[in-house]
């Protein structure tokens, strides 16, 4: 509880009458919402409960999406009452929630802080697959150019809650999970606001619940991260959990690709893509690394470009993924035409390279690919350089 000065001074405290307890001053509930499975056994042990209370709690949030203790009905009452007094399940609050005319849907969601983060849920495959774009960070602590969330500078990491959250609400809103072939959510891609190694310690903890039986029950091949090359936690991610890999690359040579990921500086392109292969040789099992690629109009998007791209990954097993650039304001960039994204997928097939073009999704509700802005309190006075020079640009 925050002391005030009137609380802190002898000489004024000692005439305040005596004051009753407040709400503040009141033992926290947790939030069980982040918890893993070894968290939720700790928990229910320091209750004086059995450890497989654990197992049932967590269905109850992650299956059926239920943040009220009475409606568990496979607890006893007097441990429905009293996980009222010490606990809670308390997701993000849903801000908007909208729907795009090709059925992709976004969130955007309150944090605890009052920040506003954004998820995206895309349906392909006539509803089959149902891919959820999740955040890991208010805002970026990166300045890719091409990307408007990095345009909004960055606040704090996201808690492991907050990460896993996002799910939970994704997953409430289109209905409870019957069984294993009936997942609301069937993908996660940790590809929203934020770079996900650089909030290590909350990202894997939420990814490990996704892949829990108890949790989202995700294939690990069905979870990918995405990263811009931080290349030691590339490294532990490795030591701590073979989900699906993704690399935030977009150019081939470390001049361009410093110039679009400001990243390259401190970890250049080879040392990346050694990180990769050593990613690789730690998966259990056959694993393509995806390829991440911006096409930017006349930025890297000739031929030289696609011959320099087939040359730099033809060692590394992966798959390519060209994304069309997704303009926003006063980004300085253009979008290629669709004529220009397929030559360069061919130019690639002539390579033997395996390249597919993204299609653009849910950008009539500004939800596609690093369009996610959501509302950030900007520690790093970035925001504020960047609307000051599209003023001087404007004068």
């Amino acid at each position: 509880m925050t002391t005030t000065a009137a609380q802190s001074d002898p000489a004024v405290s000692s005439h305040m009458p005596e004051q009753t307890p407040t709400a503040e001053s009141t033992p926290q509930r947790q939030n069980l919402l982040g918890m893993s499975r070894e968290q939720m056994e700790a928990f229910f042990l320091a209750i004086g409960e059995k450890k497989f209370r654990a197992s049932q709690m967590m269905k109850w949030i992650h299956h059926e999406g239920c943040d009220d203790f009475a409606a568990m009905t496979n607890l006893s009452k007097p441990l429905r009452e009293k996980l009222a007094r010490v606990a809670e399940v308390r997701g993000p609050g849903v801000i908007y929630e909208g729907a795009s005319n090709d059925g992709t849907r976004k969130w955007v969601l309150e944090v605890e802080d009052g920040s506003y983060v954004e998820t995206v849920l895309i349906p392909a495959d006539n509803g089959k697959r149902r891919t959820l774009c999740v955040s890991s960070q208010v805002g970026c602590s990166l300045d890719c150019s091409f990307c408007s969330t990095g345009k909004q500078g960055f606040q704090r990491n996201l808690t492991a809650a907050e990460i896993i959250g996002q799910v939970w609400v994704a997953q409430r809103s289109v209905g409870p999970r019957r069984d294993s072939g009936n997942r609301p959510v069937t993908n996660v891609v940790m590809m929203g606001m934020g770079e996900p190694l650089l909030n290590y310690d909350n990202v894997v903890p939420a990814m490990k619940l996704m892949l829990d039986d108890n949790g989202y029950g995700l294939s690990k091949r069905r979870v990918t991260l995405s990263t811009s090359g931080v290349v030691p936690m590339i490294d532990k991610l490795g030591d701590d959990i073979d989900v699906s890999l993704a690399i935030s690359l977009h150019a081939a040579n470390d001049a361009l690709r410093t110039e679009l990921v400001p990243l390259n500086r401190k970890y250049n392109i080879r040392c990346l893509i050694d990180a990769c292969h050593r990613y690789l040789s730690k998966c259990a099992d056959n694993r393509l690394i995806t390829i991440e690629y911006t096409l930017i109009k006349d930025v890297n998007d000739q031929q030289q470009h696609a011959e320099e791209l087939a040359t730099l990954l033809n060692e590394l097993p992966c798959k390519i993924n060209l994304i069309p650039f997704n303009p926003f304001p006063h980004s300085g960039y253009e979008k290629p035409s669709r004529n220009q994204c397929m030559r360069f997928q061919q130019w690639l097939y002539d390579l033997k390279h395996t390249a597919t073009i993204r299609t653009t999704r849910g950008d009539d509700i500004d939800a596609a690919c690093g369009q996610l802005v959501g509302q950030v309190k900007d520690r790093t006075k970035r925001h504020a350089r960047y609307i000051q020079s599209i003023q001087i640009d404007a004068d």
